[in-house]
C-alpha cells in the first residue's frame, strides 16, 4: 500500500509521521529530497545541492518532483521500490501538487489530506515558527487557500486540532487499518 499524507504548510505532517514512527507503525517512511536549507529536528528530509538534485532528476531517480517556494523537492524512487518489493507499506509526505501527481502515476495510492481547523489557525502556526518574512507568510497563506480547494481530490481528510496530535494520529492509523482491510485492494508497483 502506498499512502500519501499532504496538506497546507504547518498542518502537522511531520509531527504525524514522527509519532507514527515513534509508535512503531509497521511501514517504510519515505525521505524527501530537497534543496531547501535545513530546519531544526527534521527527520523525513534529505538535504542536497542543486546539482545533486538535478542529477537525480535527470537519471529518472524521482517518482515526483516540484519547485515549492523557490526550492526543489522530490521523492526518490529506489527506496520506494525496495520497500514495496519487500511487501512493506509505504507512507510519504508530499505537497498537494505532488500528491495529485502521485495519484495519477499510482491510482491505487491512498491520499490523506491533513489540515487545521481554519485558515486563521494555519496563519497562526506559520507565524509562530518565526522563520518567514511577511511576503513569505502571505505566499504560504495564498497557497494554503489553493490547497484547501484541492481537498475533493483526496480519499480522506483529517483535521489536526490544536494540542490533539495523539487523536490526529489515531485517525490516520484508523484509515491505514481500514485500507489494509479493503477487499480487492490493488497491488502497488512502481
Amino acid at each position: 500500500m502506498l499512502v500519501v499524507i499532504s496538506g497546507p504548510s504547518c498542518a502537522g505532517k511531520d509531527s504525524v509521521l514522527a509519532l507514527l514512527r515513534e509508535r512503531q507503525y509497521p511501514a517504510h517512511f519515505t525521505v524527501t529530497a530537497t534543496t531547501r536549507p535545513e530546519r531544526e529536528s527534521e527527520t523525513f528530509i534529505r538535504h542536497m545541492s542543486d546539482s545533486d538534485f538535478t542529477d537525480l532528476l535527470e537519471n529518472d531517480g524521482l517518482l515526483e518532483h516540484a519547485e515549492v517556494y523557490g526550492y526543489h523537492y522530490g521523492v526518490p524512487k529506489a527506496p520506494l521500490r525496495e520497500a514495496l518489493d519487500n511487501g512493506k507499506d509505504v507512507i510519504m509526505r508530499v505537497d498537494v501538487q505532488g500528491a495529485e501527481t502521485i495519484k495519477q502515476l499510482v491510482p491505487a495510492a491512498v491520499l490523506i489530506f491533513l489540515t487545521l481547523p481554519s485558515i486563521d489557525e494555519i496563519e497562526a502556526r506559520i507565524r509562530s515558527r518565526g522563520q518567514d518574512d511577511e511576503a513569505t507568510v502571505q505566499r504560504r497563506l495564498k497557497a494554503a487557500v489553493r490547497e484547501l480547494d484541492e481537498l475533493p481530490k483526496f480519499d480522506y481528510v483529517v483535521v489536526n486540532e490544536r494540542d490533539r496530535l495523539d487523536d490526529t494520529v489515531d485517525k490516520v492509523e484508523a484509515i491505514l487499518l481500514a485500507e489494509r482491510c479493503r477487499v480487492g485492494r490493488a497491488q502497488v508497483t512502481l
